[in-house]
């Protein structure tokens, strides 16, 4: 692969934003520093005082495969996440069949290989009934365990509270959790059914799927993590009542040593709140659901005081014919990867977050809070993932759309930045208009 040279960028990285040219070799990040001069037969990118950060680490996606590729595979949605700025995902264990084994997380790994086009890890699911297999996991293999606290699908609701301590006590890895209280909501579900009847509609959503219940479960995750020292990361916080549970601080201390218990929250949480409901109605129908707007400024707050230390995506593509259903047939989920940096980056335009902060939460942190080897910084030596943005607007097109699924909640919105260039481990995945190259994302490493 032939070196390129990135000159004239304003690169973001660990806080500062600084001028300076970048060099790819062997798909890594060779040199940074001003006034580098071009080599014989380099090929040379001229930022042109554009914004160059880290590629984006998304710790949340649900990316289908296997057993529900018709709403999405590890090819389409990778593509999709490249064109956003993504260049690792994390993807989770809720697929057909579940990944609750070695065995089928190592089948997970064989199907990205060679078809993601972002770098890719995979977790291991918990269930009621397969703590040996969590007691058993290397954890050089999987960024960590999801605990489905709440609703989920198939065999994947942890509410037996002796394998949930068990879980906290054994798990070999962090522990992430979704944290809902199922009796609560399923109590919910049937008082609104009745009040409501056929007109039960996706405006009902956050009162069903209540604040009340999310804060019971993270409750609950936290008392157990404390109880053995688990380092636990809370997924998808939707509300301001949850913050309290939470340190302030930066996720690195400046001792070295880092918070035990982290929090996250997901960008359509920060771009939309309950008054858009009334607009697209179960196109944002997620869970936990999107909330109130005081939440919404909570949680965008939450990021700049770091009590929030991680964004994500939660990108959980369904098809336009399922969302067409009555609310309560209507999967849960929307597909974020394609715009959840440009989405983003709107919060910093807005004077809400700086860019700095954006790049913090969407990669050093990430990186951090998993292990993960040599990504997630604009490190010399580091893998070179990398995402190139400019300051023009566009807007939303559903025909731009690359997940499988072929459609965006964000159809018709106009951003102020756009994804100019993704590199991956050093060759150019997207230039700005299409996809290119072939997919070369490799599985992660966790310095373990």
């Amino acid at each position: 692969m032939p070196s390129t040279l990135i000159t004239n960028a304003r690169l973001v990285n660990e806080g500062r934003v600084f001028d300076a040219d970048l060099r790819i070799e062997n798909g890594r990040i060779a040199r940074i520093e001003s006034g580098l001069a071009a080599r014989d037969g380099e090929q040379v990118v001229d930022a042109a005082g554009r914004w160059l950060l880290p590629g984006m680490i998304d710790d949340q996606v649900h990316f289908r495969e296997p057993g529900l590729t018709q709403k999405g595979d590890i090819a389409t949605e990778s593509a999709a996440a490249v064109a956003g700025g993504l260049t690792t995902f994390m993807d989770m264990p809720n697929t057909n069949p579940p990944t609750l084994n070695a065995d089928a997380l190592q089948a997970k790994y064989d199907a990205a290989a060679g078809r993601a086009r972002a770098n890719y890890g995979f977790y291991m699911g918990a269930s009621n009934d397969n703590l040996e297999h969590i007691q058993r996991l290397d954890p050089k293999t999987a960024p960590g365990i999801k605990v489905f606290m709440g609703a989920s699908t198939g065999n994947m609701l942890v509410d037996n509270p002796d394998t949930l301590d068990a879980i906290f006590r054994d798990a070999p890895t962090p522990i992430i959790t979704h944290c809902e209280d199922t009796p609560m909501i399923d109590a919910l579900m049937k008082q609104y059914q009745a009040q409501y009847g056929d007109t039960l509609s996706a405006e009902q959503h956050p009162d069903i799927r209540s604040r009340q219940a999310c804060l019971k479960s993270s409750e609950l995750a936290v008392s157990l993590a404390r109880r053995h020292g688990t380092r636990l990361h809370v997924l998808h916080i939707s509300t301001a009542d949850e913050l309290a549970l939470f340190e302030r601080g930066p996720l690195i201390r400046a001792d070295g040593s880092r918070k035990q218990i982290t929090a996250e929250t997901c960008i359509h949480f920060l771009r939309f709140d309950r008054t858009d409901y009334a607009r697209l109605g179960n196109l944002i129908k997620c869970n936990p659901a999107i909330k109130d707007v005081a939440d919404r400024e909570a949680l965008t707050a939450a990021l700049v005081e770091d009590i929030i230390d991680v964004l994500a995506t939660d990108h959980a593509p369904h098809t336009w014919e399922e969302k067409q259903k009555p609310y309560a047939q209507a999967p849960s989920g929307l597909p974020l990867v394609q715009y959840a940096l440009t989405a983003a980056l709107e919060l910093v335009h807005e004077g809400k977050l700086d860019i700095a902060r954006v790049v913090q939460k969407f990669a050093h942190a990430p990186a951090q809070l998993f292990d993960v080897a040599e990504r997630g910084f604009l490190r010399e030596g580091y893998f070179a993932d990398l995402v190139l943005v400019e300051d023009k607007p566009f807007t939303v097109k559903r025909e731009d759309v690359l997940s499988k699924c072929g459609w965006s909640p964000f159809e018709g919105t106009t951003f102020q930045s756009r994804i100019a260039s993704t590199w991956i481990n050093g060759q150019l995945a997207w230039d700005g208009t299409q996809i290119v190259g072939a997919a070369n994302g490799q599985r992660l490493a966790f310095n373990r």
